[in-house]
């Protein structure tokens, strides 16, 4: 690499940090305090690995500016001030990912800035959901497993009374809060999903399978989560529906989520071989 390309480099990262320094300082600072968003820490590493991982291609790849790369910073940058002016972080955050968009394609060229859509892209799921929306998707959550879960409880012969996202059972109540709705563990998911759909050796229709199969095993895993604490609480006491044990199962149920995950990419794979198999007839 020549002297005035990694001056170039240098200045140009130095004007992305200056300009998003504290929109950077307070997204870090998110994945510290909100729990739900903890993975974002891993997400731009996972997108650089990515990117690694691709370096063979991309290394044989031409490089040439494009003056479309300017177009795209400016858009970047429109989006920032509309985030800005109205105090919507999760625009300031999004600028971000265009911006870098158009360094890329300015720097090096559309060709590259195409090959390295899907970790750009991948980039999104560090950003905070905005509290509107993720209100407006937790909540159906909570009510959903919570009806699930006490038909379940029922079934089993476990007397139980829901009101909304509460279960009564006779020892205790059971609220079925934000951080129980399965949003967190879906998110986390998502994340992992996208990653491991992209590394894997399957068609592109398979990766949209697999990234997609994280929400409803998510969701279903989470019912499973809701439906064990509440037979443990009739069964066992209150007690085991909050402290140690509450914290246990749910990192066990993340861990079948991730089992279930591998499975369907199992299957996914033997259905390709069954199909070449039939051809060869």
């Amino acid at each position: 690499m020549k002297l005035n390309q990694i001056i170039q480099i240098f200045l140009i990262a130095a004007a992305f940090a200056l300009l998003y320094w504290s929109t950077l300082k307070d997204l870090i600072g998110d994945w510290f305090n909100d729990p739900n968003f903890s993975h974002g820490f891993l997400i731009p590493f996972v997108a650089g690995y990515m990117v690694w991982y691709r370096q063979n291609h991309l290394r044989r790849m031409p490089r040439n500016s494009s003056i479309s790369g300017i177009f795209i910073i400016i858009l970047g940058m429109m989006v920032y001030l509309a985030g800005n002016l109205g105090a919507e972080f999760f625009l300031m955050r999004t600028s971000m990912i265009i911006t870098l968009a158009g360094i890329i394609a300015f720097s090096v060229g559309t060709a590259i800035l195409k090959a390295v859509a899907v970790p750009l892209c991948y980039l999104i799921m560090m950003i905070p959901i905005p509290a509107i929306i993720w209100n407006k998707i937790a909540f159906p959550l909570q009510l959903f497993a919570a009806g699930i879960s006490s038909e379940t409880i029922s079934m089993v012969g476990i007397p139980v009374f829901r009101t909304g996202n509460i279960l009564h059972l006779a020892n205790t109540s059971l609220e079925v809060v934000d951080a129980c709705s399965g949003i967190r563990s879906l998110t986390s998911l998502l994340a992992l999903t996208g990653a491991f759909a992209f590394l894997s050796h399957v068609s592109v229709w398979k990766k949209w399978v697999i990234f997609l199969s994280a929400i409803p095993i998510a969701v279903a895993v989470n019912v499973v989560r809701l439906t064990i604490t509440g037979m443990l609480a009739a069964w066992v006491g209150p007690e085991a529906a909050h402290g140690f044990l509450h914290d246990m199962s749910g990192l066990i149920i993340f861990g079948i989520a991730l089992v279930l995950v591998y499975l369907l990419f199992i299957l996914l794979k033997k259905i390709g071989k069954k199909t070449r198999n039939t051809s060869d007839y």
